[in-house]
């Protein structure tokens, strides 16, 4: 494991963004020398707001003809950072980020395809089309000679490492570092917390929990979609505030994007991806994950060191929030 250095204090806490900032921070700050924004800093859910900086919209056109909605915040000549969301989000899961780095580097978010204002295309879903999908975007948004810090949470961290597997010759091109934040490379099913279910409930079968992942009934804003929802994504000492953030970025998620990506992830194997990451890279996860529990961080350091690219593993503990 490479020596990880830090310049003064590197935490960002916001929500259900405050894992991917945290560990964000910490590579930006090691590459750019600069002071980051801690939640102490801030009044109370003060990043979850709408940002207050005007966006460039930069339209990206796939292969297929989908167009895929990118936002840049900041002075084009920043350091870069380029943030991948998860599953049934968009880019404005990235709001805290966007809010806290923004006036001093250059933030750019973009919606997955089908998720958000990006369209879905004709493709069929998989790790090939994530990994084609981000080399797009960065091709728009890395001018020549310059590298971007590569940020990925869930399936935006899937898509980092299906990119890496898919364009090896473009890692060190375009990007300086990556975190890879909550997210998995195969065996997703049967690795998550969630086949356990709480109490005295059995074991759901890997058979069962597949179909799960693809259905496309719609979710409706309710009690109970709120306290499946924390349970299922959020820390159990996620806010209110930070719930009703979330839950409003995964309504809006249309029910067949849910389920057509929900599919391909399934049966998702991308671990050749990890050889090619090489750049410092740095794994990060919460203890109390469900969705891609800390079994799938470990894995995921142990290939980046054997292959010599893991700057650091970070396994934040739920019960010191």
């Amino acid at each position: 494991m490479k020596k990880f250095t830090r310049s003064r204090t590197v935490l960002l806490a916001a929500g259900a963004s405050a894992l991917a900032g945290a560990a964000v921070a910490a590579v930006a700050a090691r590459r750019a020398r600069s002071t980051v924004v801690r939640t102490k800093d801030v009044a109370p859910h003060a990043l979850l707001s709408t940002p207050t900086l005007e966006a460039e919209e930069i339209e990206v056109r796939t292969d297929d003809g989908a167009r895929l909605r990118v936002l840049a915040y900041g002075d084009p000549d920043a350091q870069l950072l380029v943030f991948s969301h998860g599953w049934t989000c968009s880019g404005m899961y990235w709001t805290p980020q966007i809010n806290a780095f923004a006036d001093r580097y250059r933030v750019v978010v973009y919606d997955q395809r089908g998720h958000g204002a990006s369209e879905v295309g004709t493709r069929r879903l998989g790790p090939d089309v994530l990994a084609e999908d981000l080399s797009a975007v960065l091709d728009a948004v890395v001018p020549a000679g310059r590298k971007a810090v590569l940020a990925g949470h869930s399936m935006g961290g899937m898509s980092i490492i299906a990119w890496a597997e898919r364009f090896p010759e473009q890692v060190s091109q375009k990007v300086a570092g990556v975190l890879l934040a909550s997210t998995g490379m195969d065996n997703l099913v049967a690795d998550t917390a969630l086949l356990a279910l709480p109490e005295r409930f059995p074991r759901v079968p890997v058979k069962a929990a597949r179909p799960l992942l693809g259905a496309t009934v719609p979710f409706y804003d309710s009690k109970l979609t709120t306290r499946a929802l924390k349970y299922v994504a959020l820390s159990p000492s996620a806010t209110d505030a930070e719930v009703d953030f979330c839950q409003k970025i995964v309504l809006g998620c249309p029910p067949r994007t849910r389920g057509g990506w929900g599919v391909a992830l399934s049966t998702l194997d991308i671990h050749e991806g990890l050889g090619n990451l090489d750049v410092p890279t740095t794994v990060l996860v919460g203890s109390a994950d469900r969705l891609t529990p800390p079994v799938h961080a470990r894995r995921l350091a142990a290939g980046l060191e054997q292959a010599g690219n893991l700057e650091r593993l970070v396994v934040l503990d739920a019960s010191a929030t």
